[in-house]
Formats: structure tokens, C-alpha cells, sequence
């Protein structure tokens, strides 16, 4: 076990140290502050929170009585002349009285009624001497009519426009060569909705079967017939929408 090893002694260690005092730097004064002092103190008011050294002691004969502190409306002869009506209204005409008849005016109170309330028209001021000119007229507002190309087709829709005419030409000419050749057959309107009517009552079976399907699924088997009458009515569905949208359609005869 190692003891606790304690330095060496030495004389200096014996001898008395001096305290050394640091010194703090002289703390900021600022030059102005005997000026503001001498400010503050003409400026402050006497007996400013203290308040008057004399306070006047009411009498009490003039003792505080009730509703003495609220306002009291002037007498009627000392109210003002401002509000008063010095102009009589003309009376309620009597029973015998007959109205003036035969009076015709110039105002035409149809233009009058329809007329509607001018707005200002904007203004542009482009010089520094006040100089003013209609803004609509000024160029600085942009008039598409006024365009090189206003009006006319953009080339991309005229592209795109000879695009689907050429491919239905080509449709057209593949259609016809088709049929010539005896390939295909166009159904008739009573053929389209007869399909139609077979497609939807094949559907109402699919439907009718789904319907009594169980509500739990249980097992995979369940799962997998829910999944094929989903898949077939959809299927179906596409069918009807693809004759209903489409008038002429052809067949291959085989």
C-alpha cells in the first residue's frame, strides 16, 4: 500500500507573501452627465407625487348630497336656438282640395332611371409637367386583336388536325380493303343492341350470383370465385360501354 507522498519542504515556502491588489479600471463616466442631471432636476415639477402642500378643507355646510355629481340637463330657457324649427310644414291638404292637373315636363324619367353612372377613365402621365393621355390609347396596355397571327390556327393544331385526318384515312382505306376482301362484316343497329341487351343479361346473372355470395371469406376457394365474378362484370361492363359508345362496328366473319 503506497502512502500519501507530500512535496518537499523548502524555506521559501516560510517566507510571507505580499497581497497584490489588482486594480480595476476606471469605471465609465460619460461627459454629459452633470448637464442631464441639471435638466432633470429644472424639469421636475414640485410636489410631483407628493402632491400640493396645501389642500383647501371643504366646509361642511357644502356636504356632499345625493345625485349632486351628475349632469344636469340646462333649463329650457337657456337650451340653445340651434335645434329649434323656426319653419312651419305646410299643412295636411283638406278633403276639398283638388290636385293640379295638365302639368307636362320635358325629363325623360325612362333615360333617367336606365342611365348608368360614368367611371373615370384611366389616365397615363408620362411627363414630369403633367402631360396626360388615355391609357387605352397610350400603346402601354398589350391589344391581342392587334397581333401579326391574332385569329389565325396555331401550326400545332393544324399539325395535329392533319395527324387524325391522315389516320382515319388510313382506318378508312384498311376498313374498306377488309371488306372487300370478305374479312369483316359491319353489325347492323338491331345486331349492336341485341349484343347489347345479351351483355347486360349475362351482367344481372353474374350480378344476381355475386349478390349471394357469402359475407365472410373464410377460406381461399371463397376468395378466389369472388374474384373471378369481380373480374367478369367488369369485363362485361367495358363490353357495354365500348358498343354504346360506338355506332359502326365491324366483325371478322370467322
Amino acid at each position: 500500500m503506497f502512502g500519501v507522498v507530500n512535496p518537499p519542504e523548502s524555506v521559501y515556502s516560510r517566507l510571507t507573501k505580499e497581497e497584490v491588489h489588482a486594480q480595476k479600471p476606471q469605471r465609465y463616466m460619460s461627459k454629459y452627465r452633470p448637464t442631464v442631471v441639471l435638466e432633470e432636476k429644472s424639469t421636475k415639477r414640485p410636489m410631483r407625487t407628493m402632491g400640493p402642500a396645501k389642500v383647501e378643507v371643504p366646509s361642511p355646510e357644502n356636504f356632499l348630497k345625493k345625485h349632486s355629481k351628475e349632469p344636469k340637463v340646462p333649463e329650457k330657457a337657456q337650451r340653445s336656438k340651434e335645434h329649434t324649427c323656426t319653419v312651419k310644414k305646410a299643412g295636411v291638404p283638406a278633403q276639398t282640395d283638388r290636385p293640379l292637373m295638365g302639368i307636362h315636363t320635358k325629363r325623360d324619367f325612362v333615360q333617367t332611371a336606365a342611365a348608368v353612372t360614368m367611371k373615370p377613365q384611366l389616365t397615363s402621365v408620362d411627363t414630369r409637367h403633367g402631360h396626360r393621355q388615355l391609357l387605352e390609347t397610350s400603346g402601354l396596355v398589350p391589344k391581342y386583336i392587334k397581333k401579326k397571327h391574332y385569329g389565325e390556327v396555331p401550326e400545332y393544331l393544324q399539325q395535329r388536325k392533319e395527324d387524325e385526318r391522315r389516320a382515319q384515312e388510313e382506318y378508312d382505306d384498311f376498313v374498306k380493303e377488309q371488306r372487300e376482301r370478305g374479312a369483316m362484316k359491319r353489325l347492323s343497329d338491331q345486331e349492336r343492341q341485341a349484343t347489347i341487351e345479351g351483355l347486360k343479361k349475362t351482367w344481372d346473372e353474374l350480378h344476381r350470383e355475386y349478390q349471394g355470395l357469402s359475407f365472410v371469406t373464410d377460406n381461399l376457394r371463397k376468395k378466389s370465385h369472388r374474384d373471378q365474378l369481380e373480374v367478369a362484370m367488369k369485363k362485361l361492363e367495358n363490353d357495354m360501354d365500348l358498343f354504346k359508345r360506338f355506332k359502326t362496328i365491324y366483325i371478322p366473319n370467322n
